[in-house]
């Protein structure tokens, strides 16, 4: 079996990796893989199991009786915990909170990022995106972007997205529930959030994703083109 084709796009929250690895996804015939999805569905679980959030047995255990499936339908990542969709509930504000004990615990990264290994060897392009991507999961990926913003636009951005969900939310709350998330990101031992050292850079404050798509796939062709020569 052929190793997939991947490209990975790592950064903080609100710099527009999802929508990005989305679109690029779909210039390239593709599938989107939405790693942190994987992480939320373990905290939503936790939290309808009434689990205790920092304790890792307790949410081993919930993996362990409860059965994740993630579809890949159009352009979505569809979700589903126990056979039920769980799509729009993985974006609430409350697991957004408490994703991070998830997302920083050794064991259960190891399990997801295996779940995300064997989804990935499923299909030929790949493109994925998250927080290690392009340094834990996939060090292989053939081409690893790191998407970078301004903090204020990246909260923005959140906001935005929030509202047209119909969620409301103080926006300087917001902007401080994102810095600590940064902050915990970039300082956690496992895993923690960090451009691979062959990672392309792309500051996205100021440019939309259909120029950041743009650039990516500039720099895949040229590249890929003088491989090939």
């Amino acid at each position: 079996m052929t190793s997939p084709f991947i490209v990975t796009i790592d950064g903080p929250a609100g710099v527009g990796k999802s929508t990005v690895a989305r679109m690029l996804a779909k210039k390239l015939g593709g599938i989107f893989l939405d790693t942190g999805a994987t992480y939320r569905a373990v905290t939503v679980a936790a939290m309808q199991q009434g689990a205790d959030l920092q304790d890792l047995r307790a949410i081993l255990d919930v993996m362990d009786r409860t059965t994740f499936d993630f579809r890949h339908e159009g352009d979505v990542l569809k979700v589903f915990v126990d056979g039920n969709d769980e799509t729009q509930t993985i974006r609430q504000p409350d697991i957004t909170e408490n994703v991070k004990y998830v997302a920083g615990k050794q064991p259960l990264r190891s399990r997801l990022v295996e779940l995300q290994k064997r989804f990935a060897s499923q299909f030929d392009i790949v493109v994925t995106e998250g927080r290690d991507q392009g340094t834990v999961v996939f060090p292989e990926a053939q081409f690893k972007f790191f998407l970078t913003a301004d903090s204020k636009e990246r909260t923005r951005r959140r906001h935005e997205e929030l509202k047209a969900s119909g969620q409301e939310m103080d926006f300087d709350e917001l902007h401080e529930q994102m810095s600590q998330r940064d902050y915990y990101d970039e300082s956690r031992t496992v895993s923690p959030l960090k451009p691979a050292p062959d990672a392309i850079h792309i500051d996205t404050t100021n440019i939309d994703a259909e120029t950041v798509v743009e650039k990516m796939l500039e720099i895949i062709t040229q590249q890929t083109d003088q491989q090939s020569v």
